[in-house]
């Protein structure tokens, strides 16, 4: 694996890029793990979403979706985009933690065509009832979320049972944003479209916690920091009840004035604090590793700005493009362009560009909502330089690991 080869260890993510249990090698290679059909057809949609989008601001309407274009792009890049890498990583990974077969094969292809169904009919609804769109696309989470809570129980590995809840909750919020354009309500929409982003963006600071701090320590040479229980366990409830709370919201509750915003500050400043002790600034030198640190704080980031959102200082919808691109979209490029070559069986190292592409990404962020919140006068060229910079850091990925994702494994081995 070279020097990012990653030793066995029980029940972290960090095993995603250990060897998976074997089997004879058997069937198409996209079939083989979760993660090759949605980390190549995952990141390949988004392109075709933002091009869309892109085109959308200079006023071609090159789509006619089910809810219009703008329900269409903030539905599609949390489910269409966020949830399906975020299913490949789990079910990749809960393999790994289990040790029990996860989907492959008929199985495996037929929830990505589920998603796949989805996306298709979501954009060309020709003419089919909401309510068959709805069950459509609402099948996919349950269906990853059974998948992966059957490895999980087989075994009680109650550890990784948080997991399943978490999906589960991605489908309320995806259900919610369907009823909200069914009902023509914007509220359900609004938020159950905030419920998805924090979800997933808890996917990302629970599998951040658990690999960053480990692929760097492998990295640099030196132990991993000591675990802090206290300070983990305040950083990971303190965003769960920021979940609780958005879910609360959805459902009609009347928060305290304030509380939200104050639960988000706990959560930025105990997840700031468990990232400082990472080691980040030794990690210059490796876009892999500093794309993983910078992306775990703009999640920092994000939830600081949506504090702030809710004094009325600026919209929340620039707080959430920090998580989404900054926290959520550039820590999946990274953590895809390192799986995907140690379950590929190839030697795990940064491919020329990918570098270029992280750093794409974070300008898009910063771009997209700190920036433009500081000079909204540049919306137009921060929505456009946003969309592009997306554009090239996917392709970069998708020109180095198609043919991996698509072809057996350099090794021979199964996966």
């Amino acid at each position: 694996m070279g020097q990012f080869g990653i030793q066995p260890i029980s029940v972290t993510v960090g095993n995603l890029a250990m060897q998976s249990p074997q089997h004879e090698p058997a069937g198409a290679p996209i079939a083989r793990l979760a993660f090759r059909p949605f980390f190549l057809l995952a990141p390949l949609f988004s392109v075709l979403a933002m091009v869309v989008w892109f085109a959308f601001w200079h006023g071609d309407i090159l789509l006619r979706p089910h809810g219009g274009l703008m329900w269409w792009h903030q539905h599609e890049m949390i489910f269409g985009f966020g949830a399906p890498v975020a299913v490949g990583f789990l079910l990749t990974a809960a393999q790994n933690w289990t040790g029990q077969p996860s989907l492959r094969g008929a199985p495996l292809l037929g929830l990505v065509g589920v998603w796949l169904l989805a996306r298709l009919l979501i954009a060309f609804p020709m003419g089919l009832p909401p309510l068959l769109l709805l069950v459509i696309d609402l099948a996919f989470l349950p269906l990853a979320a059974l998948a992966l809570g059957r490895m999980v129980v087989a075994v009680r590995q109650w550890r990784n049972l948080v997991f399943v809840p978490i999906l589960l909750l991605l489908a309320v919020a995806n259900l919610a944003m369907h009823l909200g354009v069914m009902r023509g309500q914007l509220p359900p929409i609004r938020e159950g479209g905030y419920l998805g982003v924090l979800l997933i963006a808890t996917l990302m600071v629970l599998l951040g916690g658990r690999v960053i701090p480990f692929f760097t320590s492998r990295k640099l040479g030196r132990p991993k920091p000591a675990d802090w229980p206290l300070l983990a366990r305040l950083a990971l409830w303190s965003i769960y009840a920021v979940v609780l709370l958005q879910l609360a919201v959805l459902l009609g509750a009347e928060l305290p004035r304030g509380l939200q915003g104050w639960v988000m500050l706990v959560a930025a400043a105990a997840n700031a604090v468990r990232l400082a002790r990472w080691g980040g600034l030794g990690t210059l030198h490796e876009p892999l590793l500093w794309g993983l640190h910078l992306s775990y704080a703009f999640i920092v980031v994000g939830l600081v700005m949506w504090a702030l959102a809710q004094t009325g200082v600026f919209r929340v919808e620039l707080a959430l493009h920090a998580l989404a691109i900054g926290g959520i979209a550039s820590m999946m490029l990274a953590m895809m362009a390192r799986v995907s070559l140690g379950h590929t069986g190839r030697e795990i190292r940064t491919l020329p560009g990918i570098g270029v592409g992280l750093g794409l990404m974070f300008a898009g962020a910063l771009l997209r909502s700190p920036i433009l919140a500081m000079f909204p006068q540049i919306t137009h060229w921060t929505y456009n330089l946003s969309i592009l910079f997306w554009c090239i850091a996917y392709l970069i990925f998708l020109f180095h690991y198609t043919v991996p994702l698509l072809t057996t494994r350099a090794d021979g081995k199964d996966g």
